[in-house]
């Protein structure tokens, strides 16, 4: 049975998946809070069956999406130096320029990074794209976790 409260988990739900594509909002964590506070209102073994169930693919698809983004930029020789400055500049330039400010800001770091690390505009401009294929695949790997946890808790919805 679906109770009004279900409505709003579903709606925080559809925030969390939107943050998972835009990563302006922390999409896993808002799915895994929208899922605790359904589990929390309903009460019962399946409730916190699937609200663990989920809590277990959410976590690893953080780890997955680490671990594949990790090996895609070293297999392509991008040193972590370079990463960490590209997010902190896009971190400063998201709040200097809302939204457009963080991959703007990635990008334009990851490139003069590697301009001056290996002194030739080709090599940098390709390893830039190769920070944002792998920054593509972190969003594809925490969208297809956020998308399993939310069909985790519809089954769990039917069932309860």
């Amino acid at each position: 049975m679906v109770l009004p409260q279900d409505i709003f988990i579903a709606l925080a739900l559809a925030v969390g998946i939107i943050g998972t594509i835009f990563q302006i909002l922390p999409g896993t964590v808002i799915i895994a809070g929208a899922l605790l506070t359904w589990a929390i209102l309903t009460q019962g073994f399946t409730a916190w069956l699937v609200f663990s169930l989920a809590l277990v693919v959410l976590l690893a698809g953080m780890f997955i999406k680490y671990l594949i983004a990790g090996r895609h930029l070293k297999r392509n020789e991008i040193p972590n130096l370079t990463i960490v400055v590209g997010l902190v500049v896009g971190t400063i330039g998201f709040f200097i320029i809302p939204v457009l400010g963080l991959p703007l800001g990635f990008v334009g770091a990851v490139y003069l990074m590697q301009v001056y690390r290996t002194r030739e505009h080709t090599k940098a401009w390709r390893a830039t794209i190769v920070a944002l294929q792998a920054t593509g695949l972190t969003i594809v790997v925490e969208l297809a976790a956020g998308l399993v946890a939310t069909t985790i808790w519809i089954i769990g919805l039917l069932v309860t």
